[in-house]
C-alpha cells in the first residue's frame, strides 16, 4: 500500500537545498537523513485526509482506525459503498465529512476524476482536478501531490504545522503566501523537500526553543 522512500546527503534534492539556504543547511544537518511513505492507494489515501482534516493527528488515527476496521481492514470504494451514511457517522465522523466522502466515492465512479491520468499530469491541473470534489480544498490536493503522486516542488502555504516550522526557521511572523512564496523560491525545484524537514522539526519538537544559525 506505500513505499518507502529514503533522504540523505547523497540525494540531489539534498545536495540543492544546503548550497542555497543555510539556515536549511542547519536543519538538515540537524535532522539527518529521513525516510518518507508514498501512498499507492488514491482512493484510500483522500478518504483519510478528509476524516483527518481539522482534528488532530492523535484523533483522526482513532477515528480512520475505526473506518478502516469497518471496511475489513482496507478502505476501498466497494467497502465504502456498501456501507450506510449512518454506519460511517458512526465511526466519530460528521456528516458534512460522510457527504465529502460520497462526493469522492461518485466523482471516481463516474470517472469525474481519473487517478490514473495524474502522473503524466502538472501540479496544477492535479490541484485543479482534484479541488472539483465537494471536501478536497487546496491542503487537501497538495497533500495528495506530497504524498501519493511524490512531486518534489509543492509549497503547502496552507498549512498550519509548514508555516510553524517555516516562521521559526526564518524568525518571522508574516506568513502571507506571497511572502512565503518569495522566500522559498531559492528552494526550487526541491519545496517539498524543504517542507518535509520543516514538518520534521515540528513533530521533534525542535521549534519549541529557538532557532540559532550560529550556535551548536
Amino acid at each position: 500500500m506505500t513505499t518507502m522512500h529514503h533522504l540523505d546527503d547523497q540525494s540531489p534534492a539534498i545536495q540543492h537545498l544546503v548550497k542555497v539556504d543555510k539556515r536549511l543547511a542547519k536543519l538538515i544537518a540537524t535532522i539527518g537523513p529521513i525516510d518518507y511513505h508514498i501512498s499507492d492507494n488514491s482512493y484510500g489515501y483522500l478518504v483519510a485526509n478528509i476524516v483527518g482534516q481539522m482534528l488532530s493527528n492523535k484523533v483522526a488515527a482513532v477515528i480512520l482506525k475505526r473506518l478502516q476496521e469497518l471496511c475489513g481492514g482496507h478502505i476501498t470504494m466497494l467497502a465504502i459503498k456498501n456501507l450506510s451514511d449512518d454506519a460511517i457517522h458512526g465511526v466519530g465522523l460528521s456528516k458534512s465529512k460522510v457527504g465529502y466522502i460520497r462526493s469522492l466515492t461518485t466523482a471516481v465512479e463516474t470517472g469525474q476524476v481519473d487517478f490514473a491520468s495524474y502522473p503524466a499530469m502538472s501540479d496544477e491541473a492535479v490541484l485543479k482536478d482534484l479541488t472539483t470534489i465537494r471536501g478536497i480544498g487546496n491542503w487537501s490536493a497538495k497533500m495528495y501531490l506530497f504524498s501519493v503522486l511524490d512531486r518534489p516542488d509543492v509549497l503547502p502555504v496552507e498549512d498550519k504545522a509548514f508555516l510553524q516550522g517555516y516562521g521559526w526557521l526564518y524568525k518571522t511572523t508574516d506568513f502571507s503566501a506571497a511572502a512565503v512564496r518569495k522566500k522559498a523560491e531559492k528552494l526550487r525545484p526541491y519545496r517539498t523537500i524543504a517542507a518535509k524537514y520543516l514538518y520534521r522539526a515540528v513533530d521533534l519538537g525542535l521549534t519549541k526553543t529557538p532557532f540559532h544559525l550560529f550556535k551548536d
